[in-house]
C-alpha cells in the first residue's frame, strides 16, 4: 500500500463512456482515486452513491473523483447510468494500476482464499503526492471521511 508523501504512480485507463484517463492529465488538480471490488454490489453501490450525494461538496474543493475496479466499460457505463454517477469509472481489468497503489492483495471469503481488490482511497494533490490513504475502507459514511480529507488537504 502506497504512504502518504508518495508520489502517486501514473496510469492511463479506459473509462466508462469510451474515454481514457491519465493521471498526467490532472495535474494541478486533487484526486480522489477509490478502488472498488464490482459494480453494482450492495458495498460499491453504497460507496458510489455516497460520492454522487456528496458530489457538490466534493467539486467545490476542485477534486476530481475517479472509481477504478477490474470491471470492464460496459459494466462501468451501466453502473453509472443505473445510479447516476456524476464522476468517471476507469477499468483496471489486469488490476495493474491496482497494484501499483497496493489496493491489489489476498482476501478471504467463507475460508476461501483469493486476489482482488482491497478497497482502498487515495487522496493525490495537484503535484502528484499521495496526502491521504484510507485502507480497509467501510463503505457507508467513507465519502464523508474523503471530503473532509480534502478540505484539510486542499489550500
Amino acid at each position: 500500500m502506497l504512504k502518504v508523501g508518495s508520489k502517486a504512480p501514473a496510469f492511463s485507463l479506459p473509462s466508462d463512456g469510451g474515454g481514457r484517463v491519465a493521471l498526467k492529465d490532472l495535474k494541478g488538480k486533487p484526486v480522489v482515486l477509490y478502488f472498488y471490488p464490482k459494480d453494482d454490489t450492495s458495498g460499491c453501490t453504497t460507496e458510489a452513491c455516497e460520492f454522487r450525494d456528496h458530489w457538490k461538496s466534493v467539486k467545490a474543493t476542485g477534486a476530481v473523483v475517479l472509481g477504478v475496479s477490474p470491471d470492464g466499460v460496459a459494466s462501468h457505463d451501466k453502473f453509472r447510468a443505473k445510479y447516476k454517477l456524476p464522476f468517471p469509472l476507469l477499468a483496471d481489468e489486469d488490476h495493474a494500476v491496482a497494484e501499483a497503489y497496493g489496493a491489489w492483495g489476498e482476501k478471504s471469503m467463507y475460508g476461501r482464499k483469493y486476489m482482488g481488490i482491497l478497497r482502498s482511497t487515495f487522496v493525490v494533490d495537484g503535484a502528484g503526492r499521495v496526502v491521504k490513504v484510507f485502507e480497509k475502507v467501510k463503505p457507508k459514511g467513507h465519502a464523508g471521511e474523503v471530503l473532509e480529507a480534502l478540505r484539510d488537504a486542499v489550500p
